[in-house]
């Protein structure tokens, strides 16, 4: 194998980002885009220059074959489709991996039966903060950890829900999203488990402030922790901010010293006093994902094809593996 060849499932904005990273990657080579909107084949098969396939039953179907099947679809679909893909293909699976600890487990099954790779894509990891606060904690430079705390508080307004004036066709839809945890959230809370482990939830409250015309239990809560080496913690959320993202922070207090990332994206090192540590200067993150009337996280899509290649081709080790998908997702699935 000298190039990972790969398919995008759903040619949405995430979608055609991760066809775009595939593009630059010299060592990837993209051969098909699928997606239900049949009126998108020329513009896709110009601009990727790559066959276009309208469902993923066509594709997989066909005589084209693939290394890498990414799903980026909405987030009901990521592991039902994953599980057919994984018939014939490694599968990357965008946030989050699906929607109930049950479906994920399937995939993970199904990936070691059929002996395939099943990647998701938690981008913040690749965030330099992220970076920095892993060997912090890693090196165990804070000593104990005594107390975590995220905030992440982003607006969800009817630009996102209702765009052109129509309500979406899946977004603000509970059984479809899973609510602002899944959709908006989850890259935290994967942070979160990233650091520290496997989280034991301790308590939680929520309300419906700003969406009540929504299908969403919620836009605005916290919940409580403990991490395995005794730490506690709480994670403040909030897709009800007026007009513009306000903050995605997380502040670590630890028997050495703490630390505070915070700025709208978890992109500025705000406070940094530990014992016989000096901060190193730390690169700038990439922008986050821009949507026009709203953004997302860091735009790290290239590290996440970067790896899938490099697992491939060089038998490294997954950046974000499904068990690590799975935990994110029983995490919001415990509250």
């Amino acid at each position: 194998m000298s190039k990972v060849t790969f398919a995008v499932v759903g040619a949405g904005h995430i979608g055609k980002r991760h066809a775009q990273k595939i593009l630059e990657n010299p060592q990837a080579e993209l051969l098909a885009i699928i997606d239900t909107n049949a009126s998108l084949k020329e513009s896709l098969e110009k601009n990727y220059s790559c066959l276009f396939f309208t469902s993923l039953e066509e594709f997989l179907n066909s005589t084209l074959s693939v290394d890498v099947v990414n799903i980026c679809t909405p987030n009901y679909l990521h592991c039902s489709q994953a599980l057919k893909a994984l018939e014939k293909s490694h599968v990357v699976i965008e946030k989050p991996m699906g929607l109930t600890t049950e479906e994920c487990e399937a995939v993970i099954k199904k990936g070691k039966e059929k002996s395939k790779q099943v990647f998701c894509v938690m981008q913040n990891r690749y965030s330099p903060p992220s970076l920095l606060l892993k060997s912090l904690i890693s090196e165990n430079k804070l000593g104990k950890i005594y107390h975590v705390q995220v905030n992440c508080f982003w607006n969800r307004d009817a630009r996102y829900y209702f765009p052109n004036g129509d309500k979406h066709e899946w977004k603000g839809i509970l059984k479809k999203d899973g609510g602002v945890l899944f959709t908006q959230f989850s890259h935290f809370v994967d942070t979160l488990y990233w650091l520290f482990g496997p989280l034991k939830t301790t308590g939680s409250q929520s309300k419906n402030f700003e969406h009540h015309n929504l299908d969403l239990p919620s836009d605005t809560g916290f919940f409580s922790f403990e991490i395995p080496s005794g730490g506690i913690g709480s994670f403040h959320y909030s897709t009800a901010v007026w007009d513009v993202n306000m903050e995605s922070s997380i502040s670590i207090i630890g028997e050495k010293g703490s630390i505070k990332v915070a700025g709208q994206y978890m992109n500025d090192i705000v406070h940094c006093h530990i014992q016989n540590f000096h901060l190193p200067e730390i690169p700038p993150i990439n922008p986050p994902n821009d949507y026009g009337t709203y953004k997302g996280s860091a735009a790290n899509h290239q590290y996440v094809i970067e790896n899938i290649v490099d697992v491939l081709l060089n038998k490294t080790e997954i950046t974000t593996s499904a068990q690590d998908g799975l935990e994110v997702v029983r995490i919001i699935n415990s509250l």
